[in-house]
């Protein structure tokens, strides 16, 4: 079912409220009464949509990643089909690096929110199984879903942050794309 024209004014009300007041005060003071205030909508409002604090910055981290989620699945290549999938990953490395960079707040609202289940993160998921499959395409003889977990570990807000201070976000990029294709490169191991 299509969602109302109201819903999704609402909803994009509250998400940009929520994005202002994270990036003006920082997550401490990213409240569901502050947020419903900004927008312009009640709390009941947001707390359906988005059920807690932490449902909202998912919510928000989700609408960031969808233009990734939407290359992956049907853009061009590298980071869409057809790509070999060391380009695919390289390219989706770059893609992430330039939304972190962007979004540090973000990154760090929503890790402190999911804290012990921010692994289980739906937008954590996404791309943890995309990297995952991808390193396997490519490296079937890694521990592909480890060597992804390892990657993507290198986008917590809290080093995201000093990485691209120091250097910039072609510093943090240029520093991925080279792990990652070090990974894949890597000595094959020698079997019995």
């Amino acid at each position: 079912m299509p969602e109302r024209a109201d819903a999704a004014r609402n909803r994009r009300a509250v998400l940009r409220a929520a994005e202002a007041l994270l990036a003006e005060h920082g997550r401490e003071h990213v409240s569901l009464d502050r947020v419903a205030a900004a927008a312009g909508v009640g709390k009941g409002t947001v707390f359906r949509r988005f059920g807690s604090r932490t449902g909202l910055f998912q919510a928000l981290l989700e609408e960031r990643a969808h233009a990734i989620a939407a290359g992956i699945a049907g853009g061009p290549p590298p980071l869409g089909p057809g790509a070999p999938p060391g380009a695919r990953l390289t390219a989706f490395l770059d893609a992430l690096a330039d939304l972190a960079a962007r979004n540090t707040a973000l990154l760090a609202a929503n890790e402190r929110a999911c804290a012990q289940d921010r692994f289980t993160d739906p937008t954590y998921l996404r791309w943890h199984r995309h990297v995952t499959d991808l390193i396997g395409a490519a490296r079937p003889d890694l521990d592909a879903a480890f060597c992804a977990h390892a990657l993507l570990g290198l986008f917590d807000a809290d080093l995201v942050g000093p990485l691209t201070a120091d250097g910039g976000t072609e510093r943090f990029r240029t520093s991925l794309r080279s792990l990652a294709e070090a990974i894949l490169s890597s000595p094959r191991p020698v079997t019995g």
